[in-house]
């Protein structure tokens, strides 16, 4: 018992924080009066109290919540960041209404209303999940962030942020947040996305000073920041520094929704090159580890790549059926100058042996049960609606990357083709994978081996982050949908 009063005593002081940034984003907003009726008065200082005291009680249940999982800041953020989706979901849309006598709607346009609060839930969550990842790291023996780790992870973002820049331009660039950026001269431009990318790149390495040993769960974690930088930066700082008011509204927000694909994808370039950049550090200056009896790295890639390129078949066969229900083969056969349903089937399934190589390649041996399997297919088939649903594939048809609120949702059947593909392909390629155990590895090695890769994912951010990925993807398109 003692563990758990002392994790709640955490958590209160961490919601209190998390609940100071929510609070102050609801002064702005003018909310607090509502919040205040649950008490049956009106007094915007009633419902700052009545939101911190909720802010405390739900920091200290969060603490309770994860007490067993990594003390790492970046697992806490993202636990962080999933648990306040959860409690959108569960005050704004349900409680909160059921509470004041309203209907509880849980529709689009419902969520389209509510679009401001889960911005503070996400707000609060972050904050309330780094707050408490520092109050349980103050140990000296826990310390992992150090200048190195600072200094590589903002070379890491700089690269990244001027590609990024340069391949999409300026007005779909993470700079385009900033309506005023965009009338400065080039050489404060290119300072901004210098100074950008070494803020998100020193940020990332902050929030996971080791690097996983694959690239794949990086990418992932990734596309997970991007999204904490779009709603801290591109929705909040930005916008307050700029105009003086925060710009959360559903018409805002779609506004501003076609930052969102760049932020996405400047995290996963920030994470994939600190991952890179910290394999290469340790392999210059800490000594080697050595695993006799292993495989050797080239028997490992072939088997690998042969398990993705399998696995990425039967994941394009399952996103066949979203395809033929929404007749989308001629536009694939588009890519190589036909318009027949068979040229668009053939192409698409290159393309998903590609994928699935590319996948196997990425998540050798992340995998040790079917939740994993599916979390980390489902997140993969995300990325990759960002990167081909809705840029690659217009670009390549001599079109936009479909990167606004309208767009996005026009591609929402994709969106779900691309889930579909990734469970599939990360349940079969974990099912093949899980058939070979090298006759050299005692069966007793290899069962506790597993088990130790399901204590250390249960223990880390991973199920958050599949999570907040797939809730984010349906929330925002869902709820953007009608806005913009």
């Amino acid at each position: 018992m003692t563990g758990f009063w002392a994790a709640a005593r955490s958590g209160t002081v961490a919601g209190l924080a998390g609940g100071l940034v929510f609070g102050a984003a609801m002064v702005e907003l003018g909310v607090l009066p509502t919040v205040a009726s649950l008490v049956r008065v009106d007094s915007p200082s009633v419902g700052f109290a009545v939101h911190m005291a909720i802010a405390a009680f739900v920091g200290a249940l969060f603490a309770v919540l994860v007490r067993h999982q990594s003390p790492g800041a970046g697992e806490t953020v993202f636990w962080g960041l999933a648990y306040g989706m959860f409690w959108w979901y569960l005050g704004a849309l349900t409680l909160l209404p059921a509470l004041l006598g309203r209907e509880v709607a849980w529709t689009a346009a419902a969520a389209r209303d509510a679009f401001p609060s889960l911005l503070g839930h996400l707000l609060y969550g972050a904050t309330t999940g780094l707050v408490l990842a520092w109050l349980r790291s103050r140990a000296p023996a826990r310390r992992s962030v150090t200048a190195g780790v600072v200094l590589r992870g903002a070379i890491a973002g700089i690269f990244p942020a001027w590609l990024l820049t340069a391949v999409v331009g300026e007005q779909y660039g993470p700079l385009a947040v900033s309506s005023s950026m965009m009338q400065r001269p080039l050489g404060m431009i290119t300072l901004a996305v210098f100074g950008l990318g070494i803020l998100a790149g020193a940020g990332f390495g902050m929030l996971h000073p080791r690097a996983p040993d694959t690239t794949g769960p990086s990418l992932i974690r990734g596309a997970g920041y991007g999204f904490l930088l779009w709603v801290v930066l591109g929705l909040t700082v930005v916008p307050l520094v700029e105009g003086g008011r925060l710009t959360w509204s559903a018409e805002d927000v779609g506004e501003a929704f076609p930052t969102l694909p760049s932020y996405l994808l400047l995290g996963v370039a920030v994470a994939a090159a600190y991952a890179w950049l910290d394999r290469a550090w340790r392999l210059l200056f800490t000594a080697p580890v050595e695993r006799a009896g292993d495989e050797g790295p080239g028997a490992r890639t072939l088997r690998a790549v042969g398990r993705g390129v399998l696995a990425g078949c039967v994941g394009g066969l399952l996103f066949t059926l979203v395809m033929v229900q929404i007749g989308f083969f001629p536009t694939v056969a588009r890519l190589v100058g036909a318009s027949s349903i068979g040229v668009g089937f053939t192409v698409h399934l290159a393309i998903s042996l590609i994928i699935g190589a590319s996948y196997g390649l990425l998540f050798r041996r992340q995998t040790h049960d079917l939740a994993s399997a599916v979390g980390w297919g489902t997140a993969y088939g995300f990325l990759w609606w960002v990167l081909g649903g809705v840029t690659l594939l217009p670009v390549l048809l001599g079109g936009d990357p479909q990167w606004t609120a309208q767009g996005v949702a026009s591609t929402f059947p994709s969106l779900v083709g691309h889930l579909t593909y990734g469970a599939g392909l990360g349940l079969t390629f974990y099912l093949l994978e899980a058939r070979h155990d090298p006759w050299w590895v005692p069966r007793s090695a290899a069962f506790a081996a597993r088990a130790n890769r399901r204590r250390m994912h249960l223990e880390s951010s991973a199920p958050a982050v599949w999570t907040l990925v797939v809730l984010m993807a349906f929330t925002v398109t869902v709820a953007l949908g009608g806005a913009g």
